[in-house]
């Protein structure tokens, strides 16, 4: 799947509110462009993805049914 499904599945199942969606798509985004970017470049986009994917924390505990 590339970003461009992912986005039309998001779109679609109106789940732009799913901020782990989100995140998933600014991946494989980040993925598509690894080739235009210096590794440090990369690296620098990567971690700040990390560090919002971390901000999420555990808030899907209890929900996990509903949410995935």
């Amino acid at each position: 799947m590339d970003s461009r499904d992912l986005a039309k599945y998001i779109e679609d199942n109106n789940a732009i509110s799913k901020p782990w969606l989100l995140l998933q798509l600014r991946l494989k985004k980040l993925q598509e462009r690894k080739s235009t970017l210096s590794q440090q470049e990369y690296l620098l986009e990567l971690e700040e993805l990390q560090a919002e994917l971390m901000k999420l924390g555990e808030w899907w505990k209890g929900r996990e049914n509903e949410v995935f």
